[in-house]
């Protein structure tokens, strides 16, 4: 029997290593099905609830893994609804290909059921390379290369095959005239500067006298050269989102997370440092770097395309982190003046204080901040830990202290939500033998979360550690909005776009079979995380938190704060007088000048 053309893309994939294909099922990939069921579901179609749920799980899949994470759908709305999720792996530099189906050639131009100008609708997301296989001797070619340039690229490609190529006989290119033959494979690179940009550097560096260092996660493969960067320069180092797992929190001079979710120390570093070295990150918040004329600036970047933005870099060097660090370090003196690195820590060690602090404030019921820091003692080291979009991200980016080989991500550039369960499906198909948690909203859960708990429950017992976590943040309210509206706007909440239904989320995943909890009472909060990392299945914590927590940047100014309580004030007065009377004194510490200013 000859191998159709589907049967030869599932070959090649084969071929390429990928073992799963996260997808939804319709009949403009029938062909590709029925050639899955040929070859013994390999690589295995991963079967989400939704397209959009099938391509976070890939996006998720690749982050976990640093592989290419590939997903696949049908024709029409099946290829639209991919987007939000690739779009996510194009924004955070992701490799993901889409493999989705088209109507029959014949068809095209007659405004036939499901037809979508599918190159039209792609040409964006997956800008670097998206093609249609019109003809089998296109095949292996064009699937090559979109595997090709994704992991080199660090993006997103696609392949549109038609309904009706798929169940044709497959013929490889001849040696011929137009024709393109292809091979598997991806030669290991690491550009690297010239000597002239990291003796340009290494001046710079050596200048400071108060160095400071943001990582982002381009710099992740690089971590033993980061440290004794940071040692040798006596250095801080801050750390962009994506690049939280780039070093352990458990060194006394790494402050944590940058920005909009960041800590105070970040904030201090990035106010009083006299040199800037940026590694690997994107950070868009130019107004969370120092200020423009105090610092000289420097950027490593392996991207030519991402050097020079965010802020007035004096040097920007374009190469691979670990290789470029490595040619630089042996041109670094050693900084014997530690005064800078001192008060580097010291702020540090008091931002933890803090973060201590303001999880044993009391709320009603709970307070989301108790429920986070409760686990960060209690992570496994080799936890993969994924955050949803809205104020989980805060209390993720702020709370979970980063050690060992944990691993952790969320939406950094798209901030999409309902990430949160589909990413920690992917993680856990890249890594079936490590415990992960999902922190995620109420909002993120019932927009996405509720359904996926279904496909965890469909898959989990093929994982030799069964444990996933969704730990649902449950204030029934779009909390970050809400407090954006009030910081920023003056506004109270308007209520009909904010407030969300009270859903049992633990009773759901219990009538799947998983473990399931509702937690309302502080002192069962560490006791059921316990438990749940300790169950032998997926378990979900229904965590009732307090609304009126309230998400504060490190840099909020008194004003801000006090128009925040003023907008709840007016919405709602029992709550609003308790902010007004207590809140200034619960963050008094996050201010400039410890509310001084």
């Amino acid at each position: 029997m000859l191998m159709k053309v589907s049967d030869h893309i599932l070959e090649r994939l084969r071929q390429w290593d990928v073992e799963q294909v996260f997808a939804y099922p319709g009949d403009g990939i029938n062909g590709l099905l029925a050639a899955w069921g040929r070859a013994g579901d390999k690589p295995q179609f991963v079967q989400a609830r939704h397209e959009e749920m099938a391509a976070l799980a890939a996006v998720g899949y690749a982050k976990f893994s640093g592989r290419t994470g590939v997903c696949a759908a049908t024709s029409g709305p099946g290829a639209i609804h991919l987007l939000n999720g690739l779009y996510d792996a194009k924004l955070d530099h992701v490799p993901v290909v889409a493999i989705v189906g088209q109507t029959d050639r014949s068809a095209m131009g007659g405004s036939y059921q499901q037809e979508v100008d599918l190159l039209s609708l792609y040409k964006d997301v997956a800008s670097a390379y998206c093609a249609m296989v019109t003809v089998p001797e296109q095949l292996p070619n064009v699937l090559d290369r979109a595997m090709r340039i994704a992991a080199t690229s660090r993006t997103v490609t696609a392949v549109i095959v038609p309904a009706d190529v798929q169940e044709l006989d497959y013929r490889p290119p001849a040696h011929a005239f137009k024709m393109v033959p292809s091979s598997l494979g991806v030669g290991r690179y690491a550009p690297v500067p010239s000597d002239g940009d990291l003796v340009r550097c290494a001046e710079i560096l050596n200048a400071g006298e108060k160095v400071a260092v943001l990582v982002g996660q381009g710099a992740r493969h690089a971590r033993p050269e980061v440290e004794q960067l940071a040692e040798t320069l006596g250095a801080g180092v801050a750390k962009a989102l994506l690049g939280k797992d780039v070093l352990p929190d458990t060194l006394p001079y790494v402050t944590g997370a940058i920005g909009l979710l960041g800590t105070r120390a970040s904030y201090e570093l990035m106010r009083d440092c006299d040199t800037l070295l940026v590694i690997g990150s994107s950070f868009p918040y130019t107004q969370f770097l120092p200020e423009f004329g105090r610092a000289r600036a420097v950027q490593i970047d392996v991207d030519p395309s991402m050097v020079g933005l965010r802020y007035p870099f004096e040097l920007n060097v374009v190469g691979d982190a670990a290789e470029t660090l490595r040619r630089l370090l042996p041109l670094l003196d050693r900084k014997e003046d530690r005064s800078w690195r001192e008060t580097v820590e010291d702020n540090t060690a008091r931002w933890w204080e803090v973060m201590e602090r303001r999880a044993a404030v009391t709320a009603d019921p709970l307070n989301p901040e108790q429920v986070v820091h409760a686990l960060d003692a209690l992570l496994p080291e080799n936890a993969m830990i994924a955050a949803d979009s809205g104020s989980a991200a805060n209390w993720y980016a702020r709370h979970l202290r980063m050690r060992g080989t944990m691993r952790g991500s969320l939406s950094g550039t798209l901030a999409t939500m309902g990430p949160g369960v589909p990413y920690l499906i992917g993680a856990k198909f890249a890594h079936p033998d490590r415990p992960a948690v999902a922190i995620v909203g109420d909002g993120a859960m019932q927009m996405n979360g509720l359904a996926e708990l279904i496909t965890v429950a469909k898959y989990y017992r093929q994982w030799s550690d069964p444990r996933l976590i969704v730990a649902v943040l449950n204030n029934q309210d779009l909390n970050q909005v809400t407090w954006e509206m009030r910081a920023m706007q003056g506004a109270p909440q308007f209520e009909p776009s904010q407030s969300l239904p009270d859903v049992r989320y633990a009773n759901f995943a219990v009538q799947l079979g998983l473990y399931g909890t509702r937690v309302e009472d502080p002192a069962e909060v560490e006791p059921v995380w316990r438990q749940a990392l300790a169950s032998d299945r997926p378990y979900v914590i229904d965590f009732r938190t307090d609304p009126a927590v309230p998400p504060i940047p490190p840099h909020a100014s008194l004003a801000q704060i006090t128009a925040a309580a003023s907008a709840v004030v007016h919405g709602d007065s029992d709550r609003g007088s308790m902010l007004k009377q207590g809140l200034k004194a619960k963050i008094q510490e996050f201010l400039p000048g410890n509310g001084k200013e």
